[in-house]
């Protein structure tokens, strides 16, 4: 069964840099955010289940979005040494075999949904290894699927519906609504995530949600109020949600023949592995690439 699992590269070197134990090169450089991520994906490639794989990392952390919104989220406080780890994370997932998407107009998270997209048709799964909730928008073809790998959960399209009462579809619209912390949306006003679901289960996009709560075929407290919040601030929902709608067209040149995985690539991973000291990863490799 041919499926495709696509990482997303930056948040797997965040996860690895707050939850993985320190480790300097022999340079003194920090180094323990790539050695957790190269641990995590030769366990993956490992596995079995791996048959073409990629990795979209944000290369330069600001975007289009942020001419779009001046709110939007910005490099600012990411530690100094864990974005020094970024091109090393690059070079080490590209000497594993496996296929990087440098982004920088777009985001990861637009290029691991162009991936999908692009390749939804010739594999039987696509296998979205992020826990990010703008991605279960891509949830709504039942052959893509999330992976949170820290927690070990699969979510689909029911499961998208299980958590935020909402359908894939309608995930823009719900972080428009509800906002979005990690990204820097706002949201609106008074809008939380019970009533953001419960409109948008029966109406499903926000412009389609009667402007006069008097109209609305559904109860949800405080409406009135909810209402005039929408007729006033409809303009910044919209570009919330367009903030929050995952770009697509992100440019991915590759055939899937490309994205299969055959190997690691033995000469620049030994010599990667010898540059950062890391002994132990490297003989962790069950395949190399060509023997």
């Amino acid at each position: 069964m041919a499926t495709l699992h696509v990482i997303d590269g930056t948040y797997e070197l965040f996860r690895n840099y707050f939850g993985a134990p320190p480790r300097q090169t022999p340079e003194g450089w920090e180094i323990g955010a790539v050695a957790g991520l190269m641990s995590s994906t030769l366990s993956l490639l490992a596995s079995g289940d791996v048959t073409h794989v990629g990795a979209a990392f944000d290369s330069v952390i600001e975007s289009f979005r942020n001419a779009m919104f001046d709110g939007y989220k910005t490099g600012e406080g990411t530690p100094p040494e864990l974005y020094a780890q970024f091109p090393v994370a690059e070079r080490a997932m590209e000497a594993m075999g496996v296929t990087v998407w440098s982004m920088i107009e777009l985001e990861a998270d637009d290029g691991l949904a162009a991936a999908a997209n692009k390749f939804v048709d010739e594999v039987d799964r696509v296998v979205v290894m992020s826990p990010d909730k703008d991605m279960t928008q891509l949830f709504g073809n039942p052959k893509i699927v999330g992976y949170d790998r820290r927690n070990g959960v699969f979510i689909d399209a029911d499961g998208t519906r299980e958590k935020f009462g909402v359908s894939p579809e309608s995930i823009p619209d719900y972080l428009a609504l509800v906002g979005d912390t990690a990204d820097g949306i706002p949201g609106l006003p008074g809008w939380g995530a019970k009533s953001s679901g419960t409109l948008l289960a029966s109406y499903i996009h926000l412009d389609a949600i009667p402007a006069s709560e008097e109209d609305w075929n559904v109860k949800v407290r405080s409406a009135a109020k909810l209402a005039e919040t929408l007729r006033d601030r409809m303009d910044d929902a919209l570009l919330y949600r367009d903030l929050a709608t995952l770009r697509s067209d992100a440019d991915i040149p590759q055939t899937l023949t490309d994205l299969e995985w055959r190997g690691v690539h033995r000469e620049a991973y030994e010599t990667l592995c010898d540059q950062l000291g890391f002994t132990g990863l490297r003989t962790r490799p069950i395949r190399w690439y060509g023997e």
